[in-house]
């Protein structure tokens, strides 16, 4: 198995954390900061427990005074870098949310960002100071450096995994649509990635406002056009026919599925189900290919995933022949159970047949 990611908060790693701060603050306690993090609790904690307590033991064991802490964390965030260096915004988050100290922490966020990641500690300033975060927000949307542009983006998802909701975006989320037309054209995949998972974000409860979106923008430029494929995504695997024509997928009576079948109607855990068939296209089209398997679930009731198998051109009278195999095993992300389940095929975001197959352990 993968290692846990909580596990990059380890003995080896505070230790070199408590000695850089040792170098540029002599008086810092690093044993006792060790010993206070790992404590009694420590092996039960999962990744945000252990963030938590590694920045609760920094209020405690560097200065009270909360800039003179900052300057010390400021010389040391750099040699912590990815998701290690969460915690230096996370003590922003903790500490620095008072008026006073306003300016001090917009200019760390901003600083710390470019190591690790803000979005989850600008949130809060989001919620309690919406109008001058967003306005923020929308200054680092032009920011030279990519990171502080990411974050515009990423700190004011309305649904960002693992960090607090925004639920007054997930109802209106126009504010947020004023960031992301600033970056839609943004020369950084990864300030790009950033936008398309805002714009799915938002898709998931304001589907028709991301559809008219879409058709706005799609077809002018090619990073944009990356953006809102991407930012489309459950909409597409929803069978969004707005959507779905954006990109030519207009209709699903163009091509024929013919000879679908399951190699056996019984499944054993830890193997594949293996199926097959045949495409025939009746004209020359664009074919987006899905299967949908309904999985069983621990409470007895069936809950629908879809899987993208191509998008492709296909002449008139061309015919194509498929085998898939989707493999039965645990993942982080699904857990199997056994009991009837079911596979059904998907052209255009249309279904075209279902199969009925039973998964045992």
């Amino acid at each position: 198995m993968p290692e846990l990611l909580k596990n990059m908060y380890n003995c080896d790693s505070l230790s070199t954390f408590a000695a850089q701060i040792k170098a540029v603050h002599q008086s810092f306690k690093a044993d006792e900061f060790l010993n206070s993090i790992m404590d009694e609790t420590w092996d039960s904690l999962e990744l945000k427990g252990r963030g938590k307590q590694i920045t609760a033991n920094l209020g405690k064991f560097l200065p009270q005074d909360y800039p003179a802490a900052l300057k010390i964390l400021d010389q040391v965030a750099h040699k912590q870098e990815g998701f290690f260096g969460i915690i230096f915004p996370d003590f922003v988050e903790t500490y620095g949310q008072e008026e006073k100290y306003w300016d001090l922490s917009i200019a760390a966020l901003e600083l710390y960002t470019r190591y690790s990641s803000s979005e989850f500690a600008v949130r809060p300033f989001i919620i309690k100071h919406e109008e001058r975060m967003m306005a923020q927000m929308l200054a680092w949307a032009k920011h030279e450096n990519e990171h502080v542009r990411r974050l515009a983006s990423e700190g004011c998802r309305p649904a960002l995994p693992w960090a607090q909701a925004l639920p007054k975006y997930k109802k209106d989320p126009t504010p947020v649509l004023q960031i992301l037309e600033v970056l839609k054209k943004d020369p950084s995949l990864y300030v790009r990635k950033s936008v398309a998972n805002n714009l799915n974000d938002i898709s998931k409860t304001h589907p028709g406002l991301v559809a008219k979106i879409a058709k706005e923008w799609y077809g002018k430029n090619k990073d944009t056009d990356w953006i809102v494929k991407h930012g489309c995504r459950t909409l597409l695997k929803k069978g969004n026919r707005d959507v779905l024509a954006i990109f030519g997928y207009n209709n699903a009576d163009v091509a024929d599925v013919e000879a679908f079948a399951i190699e056996s109607d019984k499944v054993i855990f830890g193997e594949n189900l293996i199926f097959s068939f045949a495409i025939n296209a009746k004209e020359a089209t664009k074919v987006r290919l899905e299967y949908a398997i309904d999985f069983m679930k621990a409470n007895g009731k069936q809950n629908r995933k879809i899987f993208q198998l191509l998008e492709s051109t296909m002449k008139a009278n061309e015919k194509r022949q498929y085998v898939k195999a989707h493999a039965f095993v645990d993942l982080s992300t699904r857990k199997h159970y056994p009991g009837l389940h079911a596979v059904e095929l998907m052209v255009n975001g249309v279904g075209q047949g279902k199969l009925e197959f039973e998964v045992t352990i």
